[in-house]
């Protein structure tokens, strides 16, 4: 093991964090002595000691010295390695033991098995979770990567064929996310090319508060008496209402999430005349995760919320409806309202604009040790477990959808994807390791079926807003000193940056938005220019170059063409 080349540094500690912020049963026993290598016919052994001896003190015998030069390991892989077998996050085991004791986690256990196992039985994971659990205890050592082998429960044993695919796995996710982050910055320039100049300085500025004002947040308790499910919804509305109707945006929070993680969001939308719900999800949100570290629930989250989210959105705008006339004098347009969504809230969003499961493309992905790393895939996975039924949750009611982060690509697949024709945005980030860009956004986006839809790409955006986040996990994030995170206030304004626009043209129907959207990849960079992390969009314009790129980076790396991806390449497609 050496330490990985420095263009893959970032992308690998992004994982290994979403790991631990979305992340026992002990073997009884002895501790790991021996680490077993085997590629073939050849095995190598290594002890477990002369590791101990080489991270704390530099030694290197002569039982490593021939694994180091068979790897050709410089001096400086042999000092980095150190460095990271020594790094010690600051995490609680019970937090640890609570969390892979659910679904969630032992999914992640059983695909970590697979590389590293056992000889005597499948059950490697198990012996995972024993040494992480034992390690974070250690008030002296904590858990680190030296502690984890330590306290391993038997001899270790890595096969060689399996760690050399999914090796190239993850060289192949790491040149994809290169690349198409790449590809995305490209086309965002060749678009405002096209388009042509703009001030921006004479057009709406949605990074401020609209001139509507905000009236104090409601809350409501609802019951869906058919579903027998109680949640609540905080109902945001404008201090003073617009001419004609009155605009609706349901907005849905993401996995151990909350409707209140997203209140900035609504107080904008809200200031600009629209009337913004944000549904509580009790099967997926903080409360279910809070249950589970309190041991007080088997699981962070119930399958069954692949169901309830979409029906929670529905229902939202039937209560709406329902309160109309007596609470917003007939004002409301629920004829046309909008959904946003962020990451599993970004499901909800397209199932209700009509995305369909794929089974087929689902249990395809889901065989483990097969394709590419992909944490959103874990989450997606456990909907194997629902009723296999043809669930149709489009409601004719949603207009536009925004999709933030959204977990989408195998669970709807490409045929799920094309049945979305509402206009649609979907949004990424670079630093996002739950629901990796190269594989939930742009992987995704071509498959849509809309005739009007974006493609937005934030640098430094990692899925959440780490300065929300708890102090165990900021603790995490500051003891990597590589990962380097935006301000998020600028994020915060790329964001409103374009939601605005967004519902303001396609809910609204407000025409003086229009040119943001139009020239959103000039508006783009114009809102990013002198700042260190940028904001990049594309429209449909750029779909066919994209399409391209997909073609030749899937053929430069010996990828089977896949030319039912894109269902553009079956409709006439317009230039800019």
């Amino acid at each position: 093991m050496i330490a990985l080349p420095k263009r893959y540094s970032r992308w690998f500690l992004s994982l290994c964090l979403g790991g631990l912020a979305t992340l026992m049963t002990p073997l009884a026993g002895k501790t790991a002595e021996n680490i077993f290598f085997t590629y073939g016919p050849v095995r190598l052994t290594v002890r477990v000691a002369s590791v101990e001896n080489f991270v704390k003190n530099g030694v290197v015998d002569d039982n490593l010295r021939f694994l180091f030069n068979l790897i050709g390991a410089s001096n400086q892989d042999l000092e980095r390695l150190r460095e990271v077998m020594q790094v010690r996050p600051n995490v609680s085991p019970i937090v640890l033991s609570k969390f892979f004791n659910s679904s969630l986690g032992e999914n992640i256990l059983a695909r970590a098995g697979f590389i590293l196992n056992i000889p005597w039985s499948n059950a490697g994971e198990y012996g995972i979770r024993s040494a992480l659990i034992k390690s974070a205890l250690d008030p002296k050592e904590g858990l680190t990567l030296l502690s984890f082998i330590q306290n391993y429960p038997t001899d270790i044993h890595f096969n060689g064929e399996v760690i050399e695919e999914r090796a190239k796995a993850v060289d192949l996710i790491v040149r994809a996310s290169e690349y198409f982050i790449e590809q995305t910055k490209v086309l965002s320039a060749a678009e405002a090319e096209a388009l042509g100049p703009v001030d921006f300085s004479q057009l709406p500025n949605p990074t401020t508060l609209g001139t509507y004002g905000v009236a104090p947040k409601q809350r409501w308790q609802l019951i869906d008496t058919k579903r027998d499910r109680r949640f609540y919804v905080d109902v945001y509305r404008p201090q003073r209402w617009k001419p004609g109707k009155t605009p609706v945006v349901i907005l849905s929070h993401g996995l151990a999430s909350r409707p209140e993680d997203f209140d900035l969001a609504a107080e904008k939308l809200a200031s600009y005349g629209f009337v913004v719900a944000l549904p509580q999800h009790p099967g997926s949100d903080f409360l279910k995760a809070q249950a589970l570290l309190q041991g007080e629930a088997r699981q962070g989250y119930d399958p069954t919320d692949f169901i309830d989210r979409p029906l929670d959105i529905s229902y939202v705008i039937d209560e709406l409806e329902r309160r109309n006339q007596s609470e917003f004098g007939d004002r409301l347009n629920l004829t046309q309202v909008g959904v946003g969504g962020h990451s599993f809230g970004g499901y909800g969003a397209l199932a209700v604009a009509g995305a369909t499961i794929d089974w087929e493309t689902l249990e395809s992905e889901c065989q483990i040790g097969k394709g590419v790393p992909n944490t959103a895939l874990i989450l997606q996975c456990d909907a194997l477990t629902l009723p296999r039924k043809d669930y149709q949750f489009k409601d004719p009611r949603v207009a536009a959808v925004l999709a933030a982060n959204p977990v989408n690509s195998a669970i709807f697949g490409v045929k799920g994807l094309q049945q979305v024709t509402v206009p649609t945005m979907m949004m990424g980030g670079s630093y996002d390791p739950a629901t990796p860009f190269v594989l939930e956004q742009a992987r995704s986006f071509p498959r849509l079926g809309s005739q009007e839809k974006y493609l937005s790409l934030m640098e430094g955006q990692a899925h959440v807003d780490f300065s929300r986040l708890d102090a165990n996990v900021t603790n995490i994030i500051k003891s990597i000193d590589e990962i380097t995170l935006p301000d998020p206030n600028l994020l915060h304004s790329y964001g409103a940056a374009i939601v605005v626009p967004f519902f303001q043209v396609h809910i609204a129907q407000e025409e003086s938005f229009w040119p943001l959207l139009k020239y959103g990849a000039a508006y783009s960079a114009y809102l990013s220019q002198d700042q260190p992390f940028k904001f990049f969009l594309i429209s449909q314009y750029s779909e066919p170059a994209l399409i391209e790129s997909i073609k030749a980076f899937r053929q430069a790396n010996g990828l089977p063409p896949m030319p039912y991806e894109f269902p553009l390449l079956l409709r006439e497609t317009k230039t800019p």
